[in-house]
């Protein structure tokens, strides 16, 4: 079965994850400048899992681009990972809302750690499917910032019911580290196309 169809699915995903989430931003009551102050803590959940959903979306692209053919096992682990993704609407639609509170701070780390290792799990069926010295597999390497994600994500999880402010830098840290581009795929796809 071709790539196309699961790639086309997946941003039309994204794209309403993204939508939910900005509908989620409601217009102040009042006219006035000071209004707004009121809806910084939403404004920053929405911006922070923006960023969130964006690399999610950039590496999955580029993981697409190593990928051939998509089987079962490829079509279930991605949505597998659409359905985490899909949860982060709500976890920061309630972070927002509770102004970074421990139990809000805690479900979003839930969100951001269900979709890593969900991320983690498709990307070793593709790795399985496309065999050992596939293009991803051997992109991919060791992936150390794969393996730190979650470890860092489940430490804010439980730092979230005694400090949740460090919980919350601890999400936008990851999110910085994504941030950084990683050419890994691009390179190794570059190579196999010269």
């Amino acid at each position: 079965m071709e790539k196309e169809r699961l790639a086309a699915f997946s941003d039309g995903v994204l794209a309403i994850i993204i939508t939910i989430m900005v509908l989620e931003l409601k217009v102040p009551h009042g006219g006035e400048p000071g209004d707004l102050v009121k809806l910084i803590p939403v404004f920053l959940s929405y911006v922070l899992s923006f960023v969130y959903v964006g690399i999610y979306w950039n590496n999955h692209h580029h993981m697409l681009t190593t990928v051939h053919r998509v089987n079962g096992a490829i079509l279930w682990a991605n949505m597998h990972l659409l359905f985490w993704l899909s949860l982060i609407p709500f976890a920061t639609a309630w972070l927002g809302e509770n102004h970074f509170s421990k139990w809000p701070t805690a479900l979003y780390g839930v969100a951001l750690l269900a979709s890593a290792i969900a991320y983690y799990i498709l990307q070793q069926t593709i790795v399985r499917a496309q065999g050992h010295n596939s293009l991803l597999r051997r992109a991919v390497g060791s992936d150390i910032k794969g393996k730190a994600s979650p470890v860092l994500y489940a430490s804010a999880i439980g730092l979230a019911f005694v400090a949740p402010l460090v919980s919350n830098l601890i999400y936008v840290f990851v999110a910085l580290v994504w941030l950084v581009p990683d050419k890994r795929i691009e390179r190794i796809v570059a190579e196999v196309e010269k």
